[in-house]
């Protein structure tokens, strides 16, 4: 490994999770104007994202086992593809079915081209000891695009609608393919393959009480992040606040984000992963309790976006961090994604269940109850973590 490659790994898994996990945090924006002009509930689009990430985490092992075995060059190309076909599939909506059909071939394209495929190519192009930043910087992309792509897309729907809009966002992000070709090439070591097989390392995680702790918190995480992407905008206009403020909180979580995963990446350098993760979901809880308990103005809505945005992604690189640091990087694509799809199946609920509980009892307040109760309960679960890595990677960097 050179250090060129190195950085080309860094930079072009850092701009594809710019374009992909950007575009993705601004369709909150188009909830209201999408459902309004088409005269459905928001519990149809509420579904739709919640479809969009749960095929995201379903797919996720599969697309993390074939980036495993051939590189996540080809997979990121195809998701690309599908991502783009899907945004135009949103733009051509007459009804909730297109929603629906648009949000299924986004959530397969970021299984492609999301954080279990990308982070693991940067694991493995990165030396041990730079790890945990490299993957705070990766994951500082992801926040990059929120920063620049959500004032981006807003711009696009106050000018243009949504229909054009959407249109424009599916030309864009197929970006995302001349850019795979920086991450390819970086699939498991043959030789590391074959001293472990993927079914050895699915049965070592399946018996490993820690996996299953990191996996119960990180269900949390996309809980409350989707539920905020998805619903925030709308619980704003609800409160008569300017369509301004919901896209400048959706940026400033962006912006503090980078500021977040960062610092994230560098504290699990220093720290113990586990202990920072608890620590930042208690954070969380203590922010929506602060939004639930001051009252209500576009400055106290920015500032409790920065503070929330500190916290955002932040779980990422300190997840991934915590998967390689037990089990090693060989299957890493697909043990992330088995974790990443529990965080998946909470950001389902967190989408669908805010669209059902507004259209039943005309009001989130229930959702941001439990937000702050689910983040008490991710501490609890990441705090009894055994961290260690397992005896066979000690033992074969003992025999190197």
């Amino acid at each position: 490994m050179t250090r060129r490659s190195y950085l080309t790994v860094l930079i072009c898994g850092a701009v594809i999770l710019t374009f992909t996990t950007g575009l993705r945090q601004g369709f909150g924006l188009f909830l209201k104007p999408m459902t309004m002009d088409l005269e459905i509930g928001r519990e149809v689009f509420a579904l739709g994202i919640a479809i969009n990430n749960l095929l995201w985490g379903a797919a996720g092992p599969f697309a993390g086992a074939i980036a495993d075995k051939f590189g996540p060059g080809r997979v990121a190309v195809f998701g690309g593809l599908s991502y783009a076909l899907g945004l135009m599939t949103l733009g051509l909506a007459t009804d909730g079915t297109f929603i629906i059909l648009g949000n299924v071939f986004i959530g397969l394209a970021l299984s492609g081209t999301g954080f279990s495929v990308i982070l693991a190519a940067v694991t493995r192009a990165t030396p041990p000891e730079k790890r945990s930043l490299a993957l705070g910087i990766v994951t500082a992309g992801g926040s990059f695009g929120q920063f620049s792509l959500i004032p981006y897309s807003h711009a696009l729907l106050e000018t243009y609608g949504w229909s054009v809009a959407l249109t424009v966002m599916a030309v864009t992000v197929l970006a995302v393919i001349p850019l795979a070709r920086g991450v390819a090439g970086w699939q498991a070591d043959a030789t590391a393959q074959g001293a472990q097989s993927l079914r050895q390392a699915l049965a070592e995680a399946a018996g490993h009480r820690g996996f299953w702790l990191l996996t119960a918190g990180f269900f949390v995480c996309g809980f409350q992040l989707v539920f905020v992407g998805t619903h925030l905008p709308a619980f704003l206009a609800d409160q008569a606040m300017p369509t301004w403020v919901a896209s400048w909180a959706l940026a400033l979580i962006g912006l503090f984000n980078i500021v977040g995963s960062y610092t994230a990446g560098v504290l699990g350098i220093k720290l113990r992963k586990k202990y920072v993760l608890a620590c930042i979901y208690l954070a969380r809880s203590a922010a929506f309790l602060l939004f639930m308990i001051l009252p209500l103005s576009p400055a106290s809505v920015l500032i409790l976006a920065s503070l929330l945005g500190l916290l955002w992604l932040s779980t990422v690189p300190l997840t991934s961090g915590l998967v390689a640091q037990i089990f090693g990087p060989t299957y890493m694509s697909t043990l992330y994604a088995i974790v990443f799809f529990s965080h998946q199946v909470g950001s389902f609920l967190g989408a669908w269940l805010g669209g059902k509980a507004f259209d039943m009892l005309g009001s989130y307040d229930v959702m941001w109850w439990l937000c702050i109760a689910a983040g008490v309960f991710a501490a609890a679960m990441h705090w009894p973590i055994a961290d260690k890595p397992m005896p066979r990677l000690a033992a074969a960097g003992a025999q190197a």
